[in-house]
């Protein structure tokens, strides 16, 4: 996937693999902290990590973390707090533990890839996309949970998640203000890939 790795200005595009498998660590990183490593070359097998918001959007507690929202002061009320988690995209699909790696270093299928781009690139990527169906994508996100919801749960489901970041991810994982994350669904990527060679470049 030449074009994928490419697109990205630094680090390379993430792989993740959800297995079956019950091996796995219990990171003491957040989410995005563990995305990041991955980025930059690290691979991780984890069935745990520290985010409390992530686990209940991957699926690990039941609990939503609305106390914990209301309480990070960005949102007027207890139940507006609630709502928001409540109307984030929330993973849905029975695993044991994720598998995190560098496209770089991925020799097998994969579920899905984040890539972090500036506006350009992911202009291009939505471009790739409706080249086989002049479709617009369906975007959904709320400036929270960024790489969780908007670019894992959300891209498992519309085959793309694209996102404006949030306050945990931008701060925790310190990745660019001028980049952007975006997940992308297998599936959809093998179709990204093909269609970035044929349409024209931004400035041709």
């Amino acid at each position: 996937m030449k074009n994928i790795k490419g697109i990205m200005d630094e680090g390379s595009p993430v792989c993740i693999t959800f297995q079956n498998s019950t091996k796995g660590d219990l990171s003491e990183k957040l989410f995005c902290e563990i995305i990041t490593d991955a980025r930059y070359g690290k691979q991780s097998l984890i069935k745990a990590q520290r985010c409390r918001v992530c686990k209940f959007i991957l699926g690990k507690s039941s609990e939503p973390p609305a106390e914990y929202y209301f309480n990070s002061g960005r949102y007027a009320s207890y139940e507006i707090a609630e709502n928001a988690i409540l109307s984030l995209c929330r993973l849905e699909k029975e695993y044991g533990t994720l598998k995190i790696e560098p496209l770089s270093k991925n020799s097998t299928n994969f579920d899905l890839c984040i890539l972090y781009l500036r506006p350009e690139k992911a202009m291009r990527i939505i471009q790739a996309m409706a080249y086989y169906n002049g479709t617009p994508a369906d975007i959904q996100t709320i400036g929270a949970a960024s790489v969780c919801s908007d670019c894992i749960a959300g891209a498992l489901d519309k085959g793309i998640g694209l996102s404006f970041g949030c306050k945990g991810s931008r701060k925790h994982s310190k990745y660019s203000s001028e980049e952007v994350p975006i997940g992308i669904r297998y599936d959809m990527l093998e179709k990204v890939e093909k269609a970035l060679g044929i349409i024209p470049d931004t400035f041709d």
